[in-house]
């Protein structure tokens, strides 16, 4: 019977467009240990989340009552380049180039739930939206591993994937845990603008760009202003950089392919942007949840690093801002482009 439904699930998450689907025994996470000693050495930063529900988060059967499996999924979204509409001058995370993932992939998870119930499965469902450490399953499924930038990584879809996890109370033939095929390579390390990578597998939030321009909700540290350069939400550095990619192809979701109508803005277009007309151009994006305040925040720190005195007159009038965040960032911005200027 597990192998039996083992077959049959792979067939149905194929169907539902994942790209790999692998099953782990529900059991404690193997690095719970490592993950607590992170949280306790503040590297989470602001993320309080991280450091609640610890249990659970370490152990599925607390989160799903008599689970006996955890399944693992991944979908592709890798999309190639920007579309030739593109006026460039800024980068934004691959994954957040159009709709929300959560919104898709949740859809995806409900069909599946509703077709294990129909074998007799009691399921809870997350794509990174709960208590669970999704890497540590991922790698001990055997969907990948853990990657010497934290992020995992698959033989034939190299780091551009989303993970997606079923803790249910059915019993399915395991697969077997991954191996490390990262060698000796450490690309991903050396290609981190703000040295997050701390060490081989150990990233501290506070100094990465996904995590200053996303999470973090203050101003960016000065100290890491330069460092991110163009980049206005998120940052693709130590996954483009791993050599595996030479192996991805592009998913076939039409709901990750960059949308014009972002792309084909300049960076100096985005500060004129009301909350109405940022909500509009963002609807269904994952940027809208960061709100306006912030992207003008993470996009003045672009020009400030890259703009030049064509951008001042869309900066300056962000001055007088009502909102401090924005007005901080536009004046550093500005200071940045006359002092190159001069």
């Amino acid at each position: 019977m597990p192998d039996l439904i083992k077959s049959q699930l792979c067939e149905r998450t194929r169907e539902l467009g994942f790209a790999d689907c692998r099953v782990a025994e529900a059991k404690p996470a193997p690095h719970r240990q490592l993950y607590e000693q992170w949280v306790a050495e503040g590297r989470h930063g602001d993320m309080a989340w991280m450091q609640r529900n610890m249990d659970r988060r370490t152990d599925p059967r607390l989160v799903q009552p008599g689970a006996r499996s955890v399944i693992v999924l991944a979908l592709n979204y890798h999309q190639g380049g920007l579309p030739k509409t593109s006026a460039g001058g800024y980068r934004i995370a691959r994954y957040a180039w159009n709709e929300d993932y959560h919104d898709l992939i949740t859809a995806k998870l409900k069909a599946l739930d509703t077709w294990l119930i129909s074998h007799g499965g009691q399921q809870r469902y997350y794509v990174d939206t709960g208590p669970v450490l999704e890497r540590d399953w991922a790698s001990e499924a055997g969907l990948g591993w853990g990657g010497k930038s934290t992020m995992q990584i698959h033989r034939s879809l190299g780091t551009w994937f989303f993970l997606a996890e079923l803790i249910t109370t059915l019993e399915i033939e395991p697969d077997a845990p991954a191996k490390d095929h990262c060698g000796k390579c450490t690309r991903c390390i050396a290609a981190c603008p703000t040295q997050a990578i701390t060490a081989p597998r150990r990233l501290d939030a506070r100094r990465c760009v996904s995590y200053l321009t996303i999470e973090n909700k203050g101003p960016i540290p000065e100290e890491f202003r330069q460092a991110m350069g163009d980049r206005i939400y998120g940052c693709d550095d130590c996954l483009t950089a791993c050599p595996w990619n030479k192996f991805a192809q592009l998913s076939h979701e039409a709901a990750f392919q960059a949308r014009e109508a972002v792309f084909s803005k300049r960076l100096r277009d985005f500060l004129s942007l009301t909350d109405e007309d940022f909500r509009a151009l963002f609807a269904k994006s994952p940027i809208k949840r960061i709100k306006r305040p912030a992207f003008l925040r993470n996009v003045c720190v672009a020009l400030g690093n890259t703009g030049t005195r064509d951008d001042l007159p869309a900066l300056l009038p962000l001055l007088k801002d009502e909102h401090p965040l924005i007005a901080e960032h536009a004046a550093w911005a500005v200071q940045e482009i006359q002092r190159r200027g001069a």
